[in-house]
C-alpha cells in the first residue's frame, strides 16, 4: 500500500492541472489514470484569461503553448434562427474591458501532453492504471487500481468524468439530462482571414460555432439534431466543406482541408454536492454543459484551482470544513452559468415563440447597452474577487497577458 497526501483520478486537463498545483504546494500526489488522456481528440478549448494565468503559475505560459494557439480577439453572436423576432448581431470586444484578447484557443492534442509532462517534472506519481474501487473512511480515502495497486490519502479529487467512480463512492448523486442534439467537432482551412474572431451562429438545432486557430484555419463545433449530425458525419470531405461554407455564410471564404471529425451526444449533469466524505469533484464529475460560451473547461480549471487554494497549508486537506467551503464556492460559480447555458440552448431547440422572443430581446439589450454588455463579458471571463489565487490578475494589470 502506498500513502500520499492527495489522490487525483483522471488525466484530462482538469485532473492534470489539479495534480500540478498540489505538487507545487509540496503535496505528495498520486494521479490514478492511464498514462495520458486521448490526444487524438479533435476538439479545441477556448481558455479565458483566468485559465491562462493558471498556466502561467504552472510555468507553461508563454512558451510552446502560446506558439501553437490563437488569441481570441473578438466574440460574435449571430441570430441565424430565421425567427420572426431576430436579435441583432452582437460583437463582444475585450477592448471594452481594457484587454487585448478574451483568451486563447488550444487544441486538446497539445494541451494535455504539456500538462502531463509538467506533472512528471513536479514529481507526481502516475499509476498508469484507472481506479477499480474506492473506499472512504473517517480520516482517509483508499483507491485500488485496475492493476491491483492500493493507494491511500487524506483526500481524493475526482476528475474521472461524468461517470465518476469516486463520486459514487462518496455517496454523491447527480442530476442528469440529455438534449436532442449531437455536436460535430472538426477543423478546416479557409481562404479568407478569421481576424481572431470566434463566431457563434445561433440556429434552430443549436449553435454553429467557428473558433480561430493559427493561420487561416478554424475549429468548428456544429450542434445538430442527432439524425442530421449522423448524416453530416457520413459526407465526404468535399461535401462537408461545402456545408460548412454555407453554414458560415461564406464569411471565411472557401473551405477546404477538413480535419478529423467526431460526434458527441449532448448531455447535462450537475452533482447534488461538489464535495463529501473526503472526495472533491472536479470537472465533469461535478458538472457537464453543452459547448456554448466557452464555459466548460474554464469552470473545470477553476474547480482545480479552488481545491488547491483551499488545501494550501492545511494539515488535513480533506477536513469537513474544506469540503463545505469548496462546495459553497463552486456551487455559486457553476450553477448560475449552467442554468444560463441550459436556457440558451433550450430556447433554440424549443420552437416556442415566447422563448425565442425572450432570447432575442435579451440579446438586443446586450447589443444596445454598453454597461450591460461589459457586465456580461466580465461574467463570462469570471472577473471576480472570489477567483482562486492562481487565477487572479497580477497587480501590474493586463500587460502580463499581452499578445
Amino acid at each position: 500500500m502506498s500513502e500520499f497526501d492527495v489522490i487525483v483520478t483522471g488525466a484530462g486537463p482538469a485532473g492534470l492541472s489539479a495534480a500540478c498545483l498540489l505538487a507545487l504546494d509540496g503535496r505528495r500526489v498520486a494521479l490514478v489514470a492511464k498514462d495520458q488522456a486521448d490526444t487524438t481528440d479533435p476538439r479545441t478549448v477556448a481558455l479565458m484569461q483566468p485559465s491562462i494565468r493558471l498556466l502561467m503559475h504552472l510555468g507553461l505560459w508563454p512558451g510552446q503553448l502560446k506558439e501553437a494557439t490563437q488569441p481570441l480577439r473578438k466574440l460574435r453572436l449571430v441570430d441565424d434562427t430565421g425567427s420572426l423576432f431576430k436579435a441583432p448581431t452582437i460583437t463582444f470586444d475585450p477592448a471594452e474591458l481594457g484587454e487585448e484578447a478574451f483568451g486563447w484557443n488550444f487544441p486538446l492534442g497539445i494541451l494535455i501532453p504539456v500538462l502531463f509532462a509538467r506533472a512528471q517534472t513536479l514529481g507526481v506519481t502516475f499509476t498508469g492504471a484507472d481506479a477499480a474501487s474506492v473506499h472512504t473512511a473517517a480520516d482517509s480515502v483508499s483507491v485500488t487500481t485496475t492493476g491491483g495497486e492500493r493507494l491511500t490519502a487524506r483526500v481524493a479529487l475526482a476528475a474521472d468524468g461524468r461517470n465518476s467512480l469516486l463520486r459514487d463512492a462518496a455517496g454523491i448523486r447527480a442530476n442528469r439530462w440529455s438534449y436532442d442534439q449531437s455536436a460535430l467537432v472538426t477543423s478546416f482551412e479557409h481562404s479568407g482571414p478569421h481576424d481572431g474572431i470566434s463566431t457563434e451562429h445561433h440556429r434552430k438545432a443549436g449553435p454553429f460555432t467557428t473558433v480561430p486557430m493559427p493561420g487561416n484555419r478554424s475549429a468548428l463545433v456544429w450542434m445538430e439534431r442527432p439524425a442530421r449530425a449522423a448524416g453530416l458525419m457520413a459526407l465526404t470531405d468535399g461535401e462537408i466543406a461545402a456545408e460548412i461554407q454555407i453554414g458560415a455564410h461564406g464569411e471565411l471564404g472557401r473551405v477546404s482541408n477538413i480535419g478529423p471529425r467526431r460526434l458527441f451526444p449532448m448531455h447535462g449533469l450537475v452533482a447534488r454536492d461538489f464535495a463529501r466524505n473526503r472526495i472533491i469533484l472536479v470537472g465533469e464529475a461535478a458538472h457537464v454543459v453543452p459547448p456554448i460560451g466557452a464555459q466548460g473547461l474554464n469552470m473545470s480549471l477553476r474547480d482545480a484551482a479552488q481545491a488547491a487554494d483551499l488545501m494550501e497549508g492545511e494539515d488535513d486537506p480533506g477536513a469537513p470544513s474544506i469540503m463545505a467551503d469548496y462546495d459553497a464556492r463552486r456551487r455559486r460559480d457553476v450553477q448560475p452559468r449552467q442554468q444560463a447555458i441550459d436556457l440558451m440552448n433550450r430556447s433554440l431547440l424549443s420552437g416556442f415563440m415566447a422563448l425565442e422572443t425572450g432570447r432575442a430581446m435579451g440579446l438586443s439589450l446586450l447589443a444596445q447597452f454598453g454597461p450591460l454588455r461589459r457586465a456580461a463579458m466580465q461574467y463570462g471571463l469570471a472577473h471576480s474577487p472570489n477567483l482562486p489565487r492562481t487565477m487572479r490578475p497580477a497587480q501590474s494589470g493586463a500587460a502580463d497577458l499581452a499578445i
